[in-house]
């Protein structure tokens, strides 16, 4: 898979909750030369910008090679973002916590799928993810 940029479409509401998981995806993209643009770290928007904060993030999906989606807890912002990429054709990379509730919409629209239990699994199955 040739990728340059990476999209991580995670919960802005419990985005503290994955503080390991997204800095062992930052080290590893890094490791490769590749970005991992983390949409709810580096934007801030006001509650009545809403249109202008969709507008930014589908510009930033379309100027990525994959999203991925960490659906531990379910988002209506990522499922969004999800549904954004899969009309795009952009590869979706749907991962959650092992024990996490399963979302069929989220694993239809993916274009492939990792339960991980703990930050290790989860980095070896990205990096497995990123050698096809």
């Amino acid at each position: 898979m040739k990728v340059k940029k990476v999209y991580l479409a995670i919960s802005y509401s419990k985005r503290e909750l994955f503080n390991k998981e997204v800095n062992a995806l930052k080290s590893l993209f890094n490791s490769y030369g590749i970005e991992l643009l983390v949409f709810v770290d580096k934007y801030n928007f006001q509650q009545s910008e809403e249109k202008v904060m969709m507008n930014a993030a589908f510009g930033e999906i379309d100027s990525c090679d994959l999203l991925i989606a960490e659906l531990t807890i379910k988002s209506i912002g990522v499922g969004i973002e999800m549904g954004y990429a899969y009309s795009k054709e952009i590869p979706i990379c749907y991962i959650r916590r092992t024990g996490s509730e399963y979302s069929t919409t989220a694993a239809g629209c993916a274009s492939s799928i990792i339960e991980y239990d703990g930050i290790d699994m989860l980095v070896r199955e990205i990096n497995l993810l990123m050698n096809k």
